[in-house]
């Protein structure tokens, strides 16, 4: 009867699910926030400024686009392809000469795109739009 009064012992036990529940969270949290710490991952909306367009400008190179698509060069109407010849005459004296970019705001973005890309063709990457 010794044998059966005696109690038998409990095995120790670990809660483990709570244990894993609470590591998951601190593992959750690392992650979030060493996220939150590159700027570059994050989506950020930038604010208009109102002077963007007040900056001056230091280039001698101006190309205009009018409303109906008329593109100038300094002053002067130009066609397409001789705005292209004369971009790479700006290119072949100095490549690193801004070129500011004044397009009207009805201007069709078809023509815009051309004139980037013709700068871009011809090795001028250093152009601006001006803004009001």
């Amino acid at each position: 009867m010794s044998l059966l009064n005696r109690r038998a012992r409990k095995r120790p036990e670990l809660p483990l699910v709570p244990l894993i529940d609470v590591l998951v969270m601190l593992v959750l949290f690392a992650y979030v926030t060493m996220q939150a710490r590159v700027g570059s991952t994050l989506n950020i909306t930038l604010p208009k400024v109102d002077t963007a367009g007040k900056n001056d400008f230091k280039g001698t190179v101006t190309v205009a686009i009018d409303k109906d698509g008329t593109v100038s060069f300094n002053g002067k109407n130009v066609t397409d392809e001789q705005l292209i010849g004369l971009l790479k005459e700006v290119r072949n004296v100095d490549k690193d000469i801004p070129v500011l970019i004044k397009a009207d705001e009805t201007t069709q973005l078809k023509k815009l795109a051309f004139v980037m890309d013709a700068c871009r063709k011809t090795g001028l990457n250093k152009f601006s739009l001006q803004s009001r």
